[in-house]
């Protein structure tokens, strides 16, 4: 497991030199910021065979660590940025992932991807009115969607709320966690309808 975190920070540093994929080169930096933060969707829901869907993934944050650490869930990343998406696929050839799927697109036009999914994760990629719009309608009834957010979330939940309902959704936790000095905010939102 060590290994492939390894080769995973070893492609974001030499990918990155060519093109922006994260700010954050120290390694050590990486390993918690990116690698531990992601982790963190394991403190909302345990997971083990489950369909996941990362929406926005960049760099693959929080999926492919998911992945490396639950090699049985089954993967798919949507990226809408096309050398993101590349890097992706590089990595999750490199890595010798299975049950992993690359979508190049953008989450709202990808109808036929609905109701797919039991569980959904997103890090860093809209305000969470927006994000709800973009996850909830990929899950299946009894679906979960963890959104990796800032520690102070609380105002922007607050207005996604009638989204989070029209969409069938409702907010079970706002789970707060700490990855180093970094305070988080774990936003579960269960699809009831």
């Amino acid at each position: 497991m060590d290994k492939l975190f390894n080769i995973y920070l070893n492609e974001l540093l030499e990918w990155n030199k060519r093109f922006n994929l994260t700010a954050v080169t120290d390694p050590e930096e990486i390993r918690i910021r990116h690698f531990e933060d992601s982790l963190t969707v394991l403190q909302a829901i345990d997971l083990a065979e489950q369909s996941v869907v990362d929406v926005g993934a960049g760099a693959g944050f929080p999926g492919i660590p998911l992945k490396i650490v639950r090699p049985g869930i089954k993967l798919t990343l949507i990226e809408a940025t096309r050398k993101k998406a590349e890097f992706l696929k590089h990595l999750i050839n490199v890595l010798g992932l299975t049950g992993v799927e690359v979508l190049w697109g953008r989450a709202e036009e990808l109808a036929n991807y609905h109701g797919k999914y039991e569980v959904a994760v997103s890090r860093a990629v809209a305000k969470f009115p927006l994000l709800v719009k973009y996850c909830l309608p990929l899950l299946k009834i009894g679906g979960i969607f963890v959104a990796l957010k800032q520690d102070a979330v609380e105002a922007e939940v607050a207005e996604a709320n009638r989204n989070i309902e029209k969409l069938g959704g409702r907010l079970k936790e706002i789970k707060k966690v700490r990855v180093g000095e970094l305070a988080r905010s774990l936003v579960i939102i269960e699809k009831i309808k």
